[in-house]
């Protein structure tokens, strides 16, 4: 007669279970949904544990599949090289061709973007926090950028959050040739901050909130009605809708991993020092200012306020009304971004540029380093060759181990000494 009785306990112990899962899934917003952990793991080996030197081959469909792990170096290998591999390895594996993907490893850029973090992340987890937002969402920029506010992407993406510009007008930003609030790491968080609560208002989960900042919300709702279901996992299985592809699939899984890095960056990153917090205080003008007023009552140059305000292009000249201008809450501290005054060297430099250099006002000698804004369709060799400097040095100043991390609309410090 015990035997009921073990029944019973089992019954009982199964409901504790089920009641402990679903406390911990209310108080965790963002869970590990059964059926993604393959590709949460895939992931973390890619943040975590694999070189950019590194190509990793490994199937789409099956992400616990690695099918090898190249050491490759630093520079982009041709298309045709990886597609004939790719075609070497479905052939050895017996798969097919779409069977077989390639992908960096991203070690080295993940590192660099928590550094970088430390800058922004007290002030941006404080915009969630008043939103009423889970402060993990301040997180999702180590996915779209490495806390880069200058990463450009090929589709005209820019800032730490990866805004198109419509999308960044629609959700109160500036953007034209003068200001362009998808640099500034405070306007884009809260224009993010909005977009996310609208979204997960309308989508109803977190899950589905985060893939849409892949997908849009318009077409994670419409994979929801086409699908009956609002079950992510569901929904990468099965859905075959437009743009369904590789990336909006694995964006949830992906910020999941960056969720667990960036609340345990030393365990993955031992000895990363994070960049010192910059807090910065707003100040909202009343009426159309101009730049020079508004430096000469804050204290500070014109280019220290260009420095405190990345939005700020250095040919305006106006600040509209209601502009939020950003000012150092400790005139101690170092400045959003880095820039230099331009001092004319004491000698010709060869070639044309916009190189801001940094030096001793009328020092009278050769400027020791130069700023220079990467644009489309220069490699770092070109960069270091019109400035006369080594390649290895430029990686060496700007924190860089590969010329491949060099993005279209990121800053070099070039040294010339």
């Amino acid at each position: 007669m015990r035997y009921p009785v073990r029944l019973t306990l089992a019954f009982w112990v199964a409901v504790l279970v089920a009641v402990v899962g679903h406390a911990h899934a209310q108080r965790d917003p963002f869970p590990l949904l059964p059926g993604m952990e393959k590709q949460v793991e895939f992931w973390k080996k890619v943040f975590t544990e694999y070189s950019f030197s590194q190509l990793i081959y490994f199937d789409p469909q099956d992400l616990a599949t690695i099918y090898e792990v190249n050491e490759v170096g630093p520079d982009n290998l041709p298309d045709e090289t990886i597609r004939s591999e790719r075609a070497r390895i479905a052939a050895a594996n017996g798969v097919t061709i779409d069977r077989v993907f390639a992908q960096r490893g991203v070690k080295e850029k993940t590192a660099a973007g928590w550094k970088r973090s430390g800058r922004y992340m007290a002030q941006m987890q404080q915009i969630f926090r008043e939103r009423g937002l889970p402060v993990e969402i301040s997180y999702l920029p180590m996915v779209e950028s490495s806390f880069d506010i200058n990463v450009r992407s090929y589709m005209g993406a820019l800032g730490m959050w990866q805004f198109m510009p419509a999308t960044g007008r629609g959700f109160n930003m500036r953007v034209d040739g003068a200001i362009d609030e998808r640099r500034d790491p405070i306007e884009s968080t809260r224009a993010a901050a909005s977009y996310l609560k609208q979204a997960y208002e309308s989508l109803g989960s977190w899950p589905l909130a985060i893939t849409s900042y892949n997908y849009g919300p318009a077409g994670m709702a419409r994979a929801v009605a086409d699908m009956g279901t609002a079950n992510l996992v569901e929904l990468i299985r099965n859905y075959n809708g437009p743009y369904w592809g590789f990336a909006p699939k694995n964006f949830y899984a992906e910020f999941l991993v960056a969720i667990e890095i960036g609340r345990n960056i030393q365990r993955y990153f031992p000895g990363l020092v994070l960049d010192s917090p910059v807090t910065v205080k707003d100040h909202e003008l009343a009426s159309m200012t101009s730049l020079e007023a508004v430096a000469n009552a804050s204290g500070l140059s014109q280019d220290q306020l260009l420095a405190w305000n990345p939005a700020l292009t250095s040919q305006v000249r106006w600040l509209p009304a209601g502009y939020r201008v950003k000012l150092p809450a400790d005139t101690t501290m170092a400045p959003i971004v880095e820039v230099a005054r331009y001092e004319p060297p004491a000698r010709p430099v060869v070639g044309r540029g916009r190189g801001r250099v940094v030096t001793a006002a009328n020092s009278g000698t050769q400027p020791k380093t130069v700023h220079h804004q990467v644009k489309p369709g220069e490699t770092l060799s070109k960069i270091a060759a019109r400035y006369g400097a080594s390649v290895q040095r430029i990686l060496q100043a700007n924190g860089l181990r590969h010329a491949n991390l060099v993005r279209i609309g990121s800053t070099l410090v070039i040294p010339r000494a």
